[in-house]
């Protein structure tokens, strides 16, 4: 195996080694549609992919279209998400992205990402999973797990999201940045832990500045 030296070389490498780790990487948010897995994204904040799957059914049985959401009971609407937390935040986010959609947008989840940056409770992060995920479109998104894995492997030393995502961008082919981030994901949530990294197992040991440094 290359051992490469570059920040470029370490995410292009990185890359590809993943790739054989996780053919199948897949987005763990269930979800039918845009609408459905944008409503899941804004949900998972500060909450756990399982909690909000559970969570989900129900509100997607109950408001199934942005226009429902839209009109909703806010209290209603809290009693569903509460388990997820900051379901109050959650709430009024989910009904003023629901509205903008169906005002600005004529029902439909838009694609560009000036677009969904401007729905309440849509930031960069979310707004390229969706591009990603649902519509196919190049997008990066940069979470704790991509932030933690890109520093131990010497690809940024930047700690603000947008900013990651600008200087990943170049080194990933377009279409293939969502795969990248969701690898990355997986593997900080399988093997580089944020406490206890297992270096052993990990396939980018031999060149991983931050490889068997941890106590």
């Amino acid at each position: 195996m290359g051992r490469p030296r570059s920040p470029a070389g370490r995410a292009r490498e990185t890359h590809e080694r993943l790739k054989g780790e996780y053919p199948d990487a897949f987005c763990e948010l269930d979800h039918d549609s845009p609408y459905q897995l944008l409503v899941a994204t804004i949900l998972s904040a500060q909450c756990t992919d399982k909690r909000v799957n559970m969570v989900t059914p129900r509100l997607f049985d109950n408001y199934p279209t942005p226009e429902d959401l839209a009109d909703c009971d806010p209290a209603e609407l809290e009693e569903i998400i509460h388990s997820t937390g900051f379901y109050q935040n959650k709430a009024r986010n989910l009904i003023g992205m629901a509205r903008r959609v169906c005002e600005s947008h004529g029902g439909e989840i838009p694609t560009a990402m000036k677009d969904l940056v401007k729905l309440p409770g849509v930031g960069r992060k979310t707004a390229n999973v969706l591009r990603s995920v649902a519509f196919g479109l190049p997008g990066l998104p940069v979470d704790t797990h991509v932030t933690r894995l890109t520093r131990r492997l010497g690809v940024t030393e930047n700690t603000d999201a947008v900013k990651i995502e600008m200087e990943l961008n170049p080194m990933i082919p377009a279409y293939e940045r969502g795969d990248f981030s969701m690898r990355l994901i997986l593997h900080g949530r399988r093997v580089c832990g944020a406490h206890r990294p297992s270096c052993g197992e990990c396939v980018c040991n031999d060149y991983c500045p931050s490889a068997f440094t941890f106590s």
